[in-house]
């Protein structure tokens, strides 16, 4: 069936749950802030595989994932997302504060700037897709959490997994035309907070051009 996780693709040595049919799971057995060459492989043939991992209790502090991140490649800065009257709670500008705290640690107001600046990211998106290169990798790392059923989930989608289920005719013409979708920050913070953002006009400004369909190639699939 399209999108079951295959037992043929690459194995690993860690110890790998998987949490859904077709994408995600949960690695244990691995010390991230002692990784070695090879774990650091097998974890991206896993991500290849599954899309997305869960790494519980990791001990990692600022420094140590930033230094994980940079394993992945290139690092974001977040200097240019400092907006809405906001200044950074960590001395790394390469970790991007999605939480809901100011730097002394109070919880937001939802009248704020910075609410109404990330009511986007309740949003479905990709990460950084508003850039010019979008990021291949996000590390989201869980600092605190609110209590059970209060809120504060991450969920995520199967892109690859909802291209197969595309009906044949749709798959071919979506390859064919080689569609590409506009993608811009201002237009999100918009659609998450449209009173506030009521005389924003997202094309007042720049956005960024991605193909709809495209290659994944770690996995080989197609990714929507």
């Amino acid at each position: 069936m399209p999108g079951l996780i295959s037992d043929s693709l690459p194995s690993t040595q860690l110890n790998v749950k998987p949490l859904h049919p077709t994408f995600g799971a949960e690695v244990e057995g691995v010390d991230l802030q002692h990784l070695s060459d090879d774990d650091f492989q097998e974890i991206l043939a896993l991500m290849a595989k599954y899309g997305f991992l869960v790494f519980r209790s990791t001990g990692l502090d600022d420094a140590a994932h930033v230094d994980f991140s940079r394993r992945f490649g290139d690092l974001d800065d977040i200097r240019p997302y400092m907006t809405g009257g906001r200044k950074p709670r960590y001395d790394y500008y390469q970790l991007f504060d999605a939480g809901n705290v100011d730097g002394e640690g109070n919880v937001q107001s939802v009248d704020s700037p910075r609410h109404h600046y990330g009511r986007g990211n309740s949003l479905f998106h990709i990460d950084s897709s508003f850039n010019p290169r979008r990021a291949s990798y996000s590390l989201l790392r869980a600092a605190i959490l609110p209590p059970p059923n209060t809120g504060g989930n991450t969920e995520f989608a199967d892109s690859r997994t909802a291209f197969e289920k595309l009906p044949e005719e749709l798959k071919a013409r979506l390859i064919k035309e080689d569609y590409v979708g506009v993608h811009s920050l201002h237009h999100s913070r918009k659609r998450g907070s449209p009173e506030y953002f009521a005389d924003l006009n997202p094309l007042d400004y720049n956005m960024h051009r991605h193909r709809i369909v495209q290659h994944h190639e770690p996995s080989g699939r197609t990714n929507l």
